[in-house]
């Protein structure tokens, strides 16, 4: 960061107050109020199709915890302040970090709204002002162009596919949960979402492991990413199959998170980028 001009520590300083005070007094009552309107129209869906009503309690705890993770990513940011002004390095990947909790949370607070909730998603406000200050702050340092656009392109497709993995997680679960013949599991259809479902969130946790790591350049950082997504594709593709060829399911859910996929792929064994990512040996 000392290398970055003054003019933009300044700015990037600026946003990071302006960003954190979202994140703790603005953002958790937005989530609420998008958590309060989805549970509205889940309630008169789930009258309909009882299998909706699981994501009535799913619903109602995840909102809330990821609006933790937002409240305490501000407060970091609201200390970062300071520290980025002076263009001390350590801040970097912490701030990406913080910033990346509502930049995926709102994008997936927004997923609901596409199935159950008419009108503007709000999530999005929430979104957009993370990726806001995610972006500036990987566009705005002095660095070698690789390095830039080699994490741009990284750490994006590694907070996407946080989201995609969470709501997949999400998903998974919801349906676990009203299966009918719970407690057991009837036929392979069955036995892969209970696969799938941990296997999503705990690349969740490496993925954001990853993001802090490779945004200090981190070996190990490059490693978790490569790790994850060989993990998601190797979940993801064979579920697609069995879901659509075994099961009476229409949906093309895993599939939607493969652009990513296939990009984070394609940065991470890219040798110009993968170079340029890890600064250790």
């Amino acid at each position: 960061m000392k290398n970055t001009s003054q003019t933009n520590r300044s700015i990037l300083a600026t946003l990071a107050v302006v960003v954190g005070l979202f994140m703790i007094a603005v953002a958790p009552f937005l989530i609420q109020t998008s958590l309060e309107r989805v549970l509205i129209e889940l309630q008169i869906v789930s009258a309909e199709k009882p299998a909706y009503a699981s994501g009535i309690l799913l619903f109602s705890y995840v909102f809330p915890f990821y609006r933790g993770f937002i409240f305490i990513g501000g407060i970091a940011l609201l200390w970062l302040a300071h520290p980025i002004y002076k263009g001390e390095e350590w801040t970097y990947p912490i701030a990406l970090l913080a910033s990346a909790f509502p930049s995926a949370g709102g994008m997936f607070m927004f997923m609901p709204y596409v199935s159950f909730v008419e009108g503007f998603p709000i999530p999005m406000a929430i979104s957009f002002v993370g990726l806001a200050f995610f972006w500036s702050l990987i566009l705005l340092r002095n660095v070698d162009k690789w390095v830039k656009w080699g994490q741009f392109l990284a750490l994006t497709f590694a907070g996407m596919l946080t989201t995609h993995a969470f709501i997949t997680g999400v998903g998974n679960l919801r349906t676990l949960l009203t299966r009918p013949d719970k407690p057991m599991y009837d036929g392979l259809g069955w036995w892969v979402l209970a696969w799938s479902q941990p296997i999503q969130w705990i690349c969740v946790i490496l993925l954001f492991i990853a993001i802090y790591q490779i945004a200090a350049r981190k070996f190990s950082g490059w490693w978790l990413a490569l790790v994850s997504v060989t993990s998601l594709a190797a979940i993801d593709v064979p579920m697609q199959i069995i879901r659509l060829t075994m099961t009476d399911s229409t949906s093309w859910d895993y599939s939607y998170g493969l652009p990513m996929i296939i990009g984070l792929f394609f940065t991470l064994l890219f040798p110009k980028f993968k170079d340029a990512l890890i600064a250790e040996e």
